[in-house]
């Protein structure tokens, strides 16, 4: 046997070697037996909606900044509303069924890339931790004593389970006027809202969403018509935090838009977050 004839058949050896490690080890992965994330293993028992669970611990809610660990078998399931895709919401998913909604706080980044908008989730409820952070429904874990605050990511990865794919058609927003009353905050809190036809206060072709004083590293900007317990809260690490707040300088004039994002509350105050950039739809 020449050289040549030794070279070609190591080079065919190699190749043989390096195809069979390529089919073993490095297949795509196979998510036929469930989503890659969560608890697999969970099945639907004790189900109950998110109206439910608020009403089962209203001393909860009754003041600010208070927690009780959940000790029932109890679940509940709804849609992804909201998450950290646009920066605007940190280490915090939103979930709403056709009850109600409520925050779940998640010591983790990046929560976007498996709970998109639309998913659809199942949470085992016992062991976890719900609060009111200034009155506002959260499931996570115990912080500085008695308030709530974000759970530890292996533990939320042992109480959800992902349900088929995402689908944000599902998730429709409602319109914000017709829960924006104070006495409507309890039961609407969390939601995902359209405010359509608005102006902002301080639009003047400079200003920007993260205009003016930051508190908690965001900032609260009035709308034209609702009053100082109606806000849009900013991140300063929003992908639109340094969008110029909608108006035509050459009319010299505030554009009407339509926003859309999470209803939040802070005590008696109605916090909107805007998800994401397209969530800001600005009219001529």
């Amino acid at each position: 046997m020449n050289i040549k004839t030794t070279y070609l058949l190591l080079f065919a050896f190699v190749c043989a070697l390096f195809s069979s490690c390529m089919n073993g080890d490095w297949d795509a992965p196979d998510f036929n037996g469930g989503a890659p994330y969560g608890n697999n293993s969970l099945t639907e028992q004790n189900v109950i909606t998110i109206a439910e669970l608020i009403k089962e611990y209203p001393n909860v809610f009754a003041s600010t900044d208070q927690n009780k660990q959940i000790d029932k078998d109890i679940m509940i399931k709804g849609r992804i509303t909201g998450n950290d895709v646009g920066g605007n919401i940190y280490k915090q998913v939103t979930l709403q069924d056709n009850t109600a909604a409520i925050i779940i706080a998640i010591n983790e980044g990046g929560l976007n890339g498996y709970l998109a908008e639309g998913s659809e989730i199942l949470v085992d409820l016992k062991g976890l931790y719900i609060g009111g952070y200034r009155k506002q429904p959260e499931i996570g874990a115990p912080y500085n004593g008695n308030s709530i605050g974000r759970m530890q990511k292996d533990i939320w990865a042992k109480h959800f389970k992902i349900i088929g794919s995402p689908d944000a058609s599902v998730i429709q927003p409602i319109d914000f006027n017709t829960i924006k009353d104070t006495k409507l905050m309890d039961a609407n809190c969390g939601k995902l809202v359209t405010l359509k036809d608005v102006t902002f206060k301080e639009a003047d072709g400079k200003s920007t969403f993260t205009t003016g004083t930051s508190t908690g590293n965001a900032v609260n900007q009035e709308l034209d018509g609702y009053g100082s317990n109606v806000v849009v809260r900013t991140s300063t690490y929003a992908d639109f935090a340094a969008m110029t707040l909608p108006y035509d300088s050459e009319a010299k004039k505030k554009l009407k838009c339509d926003i859309t994002g999470i209803a939040t509350r802070y005590n008696s105050t109605w916090q909107i977050l805007i998800r994401k950039t397209s969530d800001i739809v600005v009219k001529q």
